[in-house]
């Protein structure tokens, strides 16, 4: 999907893209604020312009990815003329969202193997999904280039969890590494992950001795800590080795810190003279304080419109692309909403109060019939599944299914303008304390949704930052 990027806009390019965003998210905020499952009870299709609902009415779901979402398609696509409108709210959310597209198309590194990559050695590939191995790679590769420009000693991993990216930059990068995480379990595995394998490097330089390994080894230090967002850590300050704390240059790291912690590199970063670099990838928006996580800027607090509820927070954390190969592919499986959607209307005739209750996953819904979700579906949030049920009813709502898939599209169109308005926000509130912040694509986004890094320093990296979006050979 195109888009726009930050490293190509000055400081107030960057503050008209927040008003033009807050502008446009009020404007489409019905869409946004909608709850797919909502569709029947609230008659969401109804919201929607009597010329969009006849341009969107009947389109296949590979149309929808096509002419919709822009993914390319086979041959043309026939379709009627669009309102201007429709029109307008496609090109707007193509050309304001910030583009996830790195500086190559395929990760080279699964080419061979989709599992593996090849761009790493099998010890570091052990325990690791090829999505993490991807992430923990790229990052890893612009967190050592980014130490070196800055000169910072440490690197402090927030939210280490596994410690797989810490593992990475240690035992494979070289560098000094702090890993830093709340959940004891998890540390405990990741100190048996580091001992597994520094084995396995010991006894691969056993079997290639020509294969000399350059410098010591320092495998991560691991620490067990809640990072309070609102608060400085002192433990994150640290450094690892008895050294002077006045000699430690830290560089603050986050692999998908979820909600708050993204928050909590940022303040760490702009109030400690000590740390000199960050390189963070947020996620899980919907987990952001309300007020504290977001706005953090002192422009987009005081734009009319930036308001960003909870459920426009989480749609933000959709993939879009794997949404789109799916309509692509026009799988059963997209009926899901459109099923979900007619089970809210049973459950709120039986019991008008209980509004969108979790439903814990059905397995093999494309098998079902629409009635026997139904009814499984009301055993999971605890009422009658012998409930009487109106067929004919049923049938109605199935029968509107690519109006279910057409809206939620429509959604998911919109989605990354609020995680544009959510990163620019994060850049403005750096800059507006004279650091230097860009936002670079660093991952394939059909692997790794949530893609934007946000590299900040304390002193200009003019066109150095280039270095950071090398593309993978």
């Amino acid at each position: 999907m195109p888009g726009v990027s930050a490293r190509g806009l000055s400081h107030e390019a960057r503050r008209q893209l927040a008003v033009n965003l807050t502008r446009v998210v009020t404007l489409y905020r019905s869409i946004l604020d909608a709850y797919i499952i909502e569709f029947f009870t609230d008659n969401l299709w109804g919201t929607l312009p009597c010329s969009w609902q006849e341009a969107l009415d009947g389109l296949n779901p590979p149309q929808l990815a096509t002419l919709l979402l822009g993914m390319p398609g086979e041959g043309e696509v026939a379709r009627s003329v669009w309102p201007l409108t429709l029109l307008a709210l496609k090109s707007t959310a193509y050309a304001l969202a910030f583009t996830r597209t790195p500086g190559f198309q395929t990760p080279s590194e699964f080419l061979e193997n989709p599992s593996q990559s090849s761009r790493l050695t099998a010890p570091f590939r052990k325990h690791v999904r090829p999505k993490k191995q991807h992430e923990i790679r790229r990052l890893g590769e612009l967190v050592k280039k980014l130490s070196d420009l800055t000169g910072c000693t440490q690197v402090v991993d927030v939210g280490s969890g596994q410690g797989h990216l810490s593992r990475f930059m240690s035992l494979g990068l070289g560098l000094m590494v702090k890993s830093i995480e709340g959940d004891q379990r998890l540390v405990e595995r990741a100190q048996r992950l580091d001992q597994e394998l520094l084995q396995a490097l010991q006894k691969e330089e056993k079997r290639n001795p020509q294969v000399v390994h350059t410098g010591p080894r320092h495998r991560p230090h691991h620490v067990v800590r809640w990072v309070d967002p609102m608060a400085l850590c002192e433990e994150l300050l640290l450094p690892v080795e008895n050294s002077p704390q006045s000699e430690a240059r830290l560089l603050l790291t986050g692999l998908h810190a979820c909600g708050d912690l993204s928050v909590a590199l940022l303040r760490h970063f702009s109030c400690c003279p000590e740390v000199a670099a960050l390189a963070s990838v947020g996620c899980c928006y919907m987990k952001l304080s309300d007020p504290g996580g977001y706005p953090l800027s002192q422009w987009v607090a005081g734009l009319p419109g930036r308001e960003l509820p909870y459920r426009l927070r989480e749609g933000a954390c959709h993939a879009l692309e794997e949404y789109a190969e799916r309509l692509q592919k026009a799988g059963p499986g997209l009926r899901t909403h459109c099923y979900r959607a007619a089970l809210e209307t049973v459950i709120r005739r039986a019991r008008p109060e209980l509004r969108r209750p979790g439903v814990q996953g059905i397995p093999r819904v494309h098998e079902l019939k629409i009635e026997e979700y139904v009814q499984r579906g009301l055993q999971r949030v605890g009422l009658d599944p012998n409930l009487p049920l109106n067929l004919a009813a049923l049938r109605a709502h199935q029968a509107q299914e690519n109006r279910v898939v057409a809206f939620f599209s429509l959604a998911l169109l919109l989605a990354p303008l609020v995680e544009t308005l959510i990163l620019l926000d994060r850049l403005l509130y750096l800059q507006e304390q004279g650091f230097h912040a860009e936002l670079l694509p660093i991952f394939s986004p059909e692997l790794s949704p949530r893609n934007l890094v946000l590299v900040a320093t304390k002193r200009p990296l003019g066109e150095t930052f280039s270095v950071l979006e090398t593309e993978d050979s």
